[in-house]
């Protein structure tokens, strides 16, 4: 005989119909007299198990961090993919903050952040393969041959994200004020997101080795694994002069060069009138 209370116990709920409920009010109300029906219901009951089965095998699939690949003992991420989607979010930052500094308007930092809190959302609440950003970015960089991340230290530094990106929303989007505090935090992701985009070095996943124990696997670059610098990688005196003299031209060339390169540019294929000859 069938243990009803296992039945309600662990079926899913989302899988229970009207004939699962008469299988069991004919086994309650008849349990010496209906055999035929409790065969029945045993294997309605393992037929559920297996619905349900499924049904967790693709929540699983939905709402998950992180993929299983072959060669890789933990959860990873395509660091391609993630630099295309971090250089994506950079651009419209940066657009949108440009606005504010050069003609104050706030309306498209406010839908900026929005987007921005929103496609992190995704990536760490549902699933960085629904992210828009990670989208378009994966489409962009499909040609090339991925490079593959641990999953773990990359969700720590997007929780860092949500976190500034919704200090940010509050203030901006939600109370309508403006602060130091926010200007900062904006500069904050902008330096994140462009260190990601442009160097391949995620900010947020070195203070993944402060709050875990474990040690960070499969880094971007390797950069987690201890080892001795290639030659290319070794930078001598000579470069290192280089630099310095670099530096004292472009210093050399504001001196030499300000007063003329102050100047207006003119119309090249235009005409130009005596009102802005007399201002040259």
């Amino acid at each position: 005989m069938i243990d009803i209370t296992t039945l309600f116990v662990y079926h899913n709920p989302l899988y229970v119909d009207p004939l699962f409920q008469l299988f069991v009010g004919l086994h309650i109300l008849a349990p010496e007299k209906n055999f035929q029906n409790t065969l029945t219901l045993k294997y309605y009951y393992e037929y559920l198990k297996m619905e349900s089965g499924k049904g967790y095998e693709l929540m699983n699939k939905i709402i998950n961090f992180g993929e299983d690949v072959a060669g890789y003992n933990i959860p990873v991420l395509n660091e391609r993919e993630i630099r295309a989607a971090a250089g994506i979010l950079f651009l419209m930052m940066f657009i949108s903050i440009l606005v504010v500094v050069l003609k104050g308007d706030f309306l498209l930092l406010k839908y900026a952040i929005t987007i921005f809190l929103t496609d992190i959302l995704i990536r760490i609440c549902v699933n960085p393969k629904f992210s828009p950003s990670l989208i378009i970015g994966s489409m962009i960089v499909r040609n090339q041959v991925p490079e593959y991340v641990g999953a773990q230290q990359k969700k720590f530094a997007w929780i860092i994200g949500v976190i500034l990106a919704t200090i940010t929303f509050i203030h901006i989007a939600v109370l309508n004020a403006r602060s130091p505090i926010a200007g900062i935090i904006c500069l904050i992701c902008l330096i994140f997101l462009f260190f990601e985009t442009a160097f391949g070095i995620c900010l947020g996943c070195k203070f993944y080795s402060m709050f875990y124990k474990e040690k960070a696997q499969y880094c971007p670059g390797e950069v987690c694994d201890v080892k001795s610098k290639q030659d290319i990688q070794k930078t001598s005196r000579v470069q290192m002069l280089i630099i310095l003299g670099f530096i004292a031209y472009i210093f050399l060339a504001v001196f030499l060069f300000n007063e003329n390169f102050s100047k207006r540019p003119y119309e090249l294929f235009g005409t130009v009138n005596s009102t802005e000859l007399n201002k040259r």
